[in-house]
C-alpha cells in the first residue's frame, strides 16, 4: 500500500522554490526605503531658499517643501503712498513666491529623486 501524497504546497509562498520570490528581504528594503524617505523630508523641511523680484525689492524664503517662512522688502523699494501700489507690491510677493517655490521643487526633486529610482514604477 502506497502513503497518499498531497502536491500542494503548505504555503503559497512555497510555490516559488528557493530561488524565488522572498517577502522579507522585499520588506526589509521597503522599511528602509522608507527611512530614506522620511530623512529626505525632514531635511527638506529644514532647508529653505529664496526667491526675488524687482532686482530684490522683494525677496521671500520658503522652506525646502514649498511653505513660505519669509518675506522681506527693501527699504526704499516701495513707497506704498496709493492702492495701486499696493496692488503692485502684492503681485511682487506673488511673482517672487512662485520664484521661491519653483527653486524648492527642483531641491525636493533632486533630494526625493534617487529614492523613486528603487521602487518599481516611479525610477
Amino acid at each position: 500500500m502506497t502513503e497518499d501524497h498531497d502536491p500542494s504546497p503548505a504555503s503559497p509562498l512555497d510555490a516559488f522554490g528557493a530561488g524565488g520570490f522572498d517577502m522579507n528581504a522585499l520588506l526589509q528594503q521597503a522599511q528602509q526605503m522608507q527611512e530614506r524617505l522620511e530623512d529626505a523630508q525632514a531635511q527638506l523641511a529644514d532647508a529653505t531658499v529664496e526667491g526675488s523680484v524687482g532686482g530684490g525689492v522683494v525677496s521671500v524664503t520658503v522652506n525646502g517643501v514649498g511653505e513660505l517662512v519669509g518675506v522681506s522688502i527693501r527699504e526704499g523699494g516701495f513707497d506704498g503712498g496709493s492702492a495701486e501700489d499696493l496692488a503692485d507690491l502684492g503681485d511682487l510677493i506673488v511673482a517672487a513666491y512662485r520664484d521661491a517655490k519653483g527653486r524648492a521643487d527642483a531641491l525636493a526633486s533632486k533630494a526625493l529623486g534617487p529614492l523613486a529610482g528603487g521602487m518599481p514604477g516611479l525610477g
